[in-house]
């Protein structure tokens, strides 16, 4: 699913194999290293070679295509309990044709006391002189 990574037109430094790269990328994100950091042995190369690929991966999709790809095997598996399954309001379209928003729930004040009401703060506060 990798992307083949491009060898320079002008030649240059032979690329990185890409096998250690995933390695060394959960290890920074996992420690919270920075990518300068990264030990040579965990990925086989230097940890900003290892953020390049990083943002090379995420600007051609990668991480997506992988996600994708592991929900489709989990769910051919039966491994995923998508009656737990939620999703956020903000992703979801409106259906075709829809012209009214619908109810919106009231989100005026109501009329019990807050718990952080203005009337226990000045039980807080120093007196004054």
């Amino acid at each position: 699913m990798m992307p083949a990574w491009e060898t320079r037109p002008k030649g240059g430094r032979p690329s990185v194999e890409a096998r250690g790269m995933p390695g060394g990328i959960l290890f920074v994100l996992y420690t919270a290293i920075p990518w300068e950091r990264l030990p040579f042995e965990v990925a086989g190369c230097l940890g900003m070679t290892c953020w390049r690929r990083l943002r090379t991966w995420q600007d051609a999709g990668l991480w997506d295509n992988i996600h994708r790809h592991m929900l489709d095997r989990l769910s051919l598996a039966r491994q995923i309990d998508w009656s737990r399954a939620s999703v956020d309001a903000s992703c979801v379209p409106v259906k075709r044709g829809a012209t009214d928003r619908g109810r919106t729930r009231p989100t005026a004040a109501s009329r019990t006391p807050s718990a952080t009401s203005w009337s226990t703060v000045p039980a807080f506060l120093s007196p004054s002189s």
